[in-house]
C-alpha cells in the first residue's frame, strides 16, 4: 500500500462532535463525504456500495473516529478525526492498494487525485456548515 496524496483541515469543535457528523457515510447519511448508490451487503459498521457499476467497500471504526472506502482494485481512502489545539484535524488520505508494482494506477488516478483537493475543502467546508463552526483546509 502507498500513500498518494494527504489532505488536512482544521474543525473548530470537539472531535466527538466532529466525528458524530463524519462517519454518518452511510448513503443520505449527515456526512459530506455520504457515500451514494444502493447498498448491497450491510454488516453494521461496514457495507458494501454499488454506483455507477463499481463496488465499494466502506468501513467505520468509531473508536479510532475514521472511515475507510475502499474501490475495486486501486483506491483506499481513510478520513480520520484527531484532536487538534483549535478543536479537530480532520486528515485524508488516499492510496494506491493496487497489487504488484500497480502501474496502471499512474494513470487510471490522475483525475481522482487532481480533484480530491476541492472536494475535501467543499467536504470541510460543509462539515463546518453543519457544526455552526469555523472549518479550512491547511497545509
Amino acid at each position: 500500500m502507498t500513500e498518494l496524496l494527504t489532505l488536512r483541515a482544521v474543525v473548530e469543535a470537539e472531535p466527538e462532535a466532529v466525528a458524530e457528523v463524519l462517519l454518518d457515510v452511510r448513503p443520505g447519511g449527515r456526512s459530506p463525504m455520504a457515500t451514494s448508490g444502493e447498498i448491497a451487503d450491510d454488516e453494521g459498521d461496514g457495507f458494501v456500495v454499488v454506483r455507477d457499476g463499481s463496488r465499494f467497500t466502506v468501513t467505520v471504526d468509531r473508536a479510532a473516529r475514521s472511515v475507510v472506502q475502499q474501490g475495486e482494485w486501486w483506491f483506499r481512502s481513510v478520513t480520520s478525526v484527531e484532536p487538534d489545539p483549535r478543536g479537530s484535524r480532520v486528515v485524508h488520505r488516499i492510496f494506491n492498494v493496487a497489487p504488484g508494482r500497480g502501474w496502471a494506477v499512474r494513470f487510471v488516478s490522475r483525475g481522482p487525485l487532481s480533484a480530491a483537493p476541492g472536494r475535501f475543502a467543499d467536504a470541510v467546508r460543509e462539515l463546518g456548515d453543519r457544526l455552526g463552526v469555523p472549518a479550512h483546509v491547511v497545509d
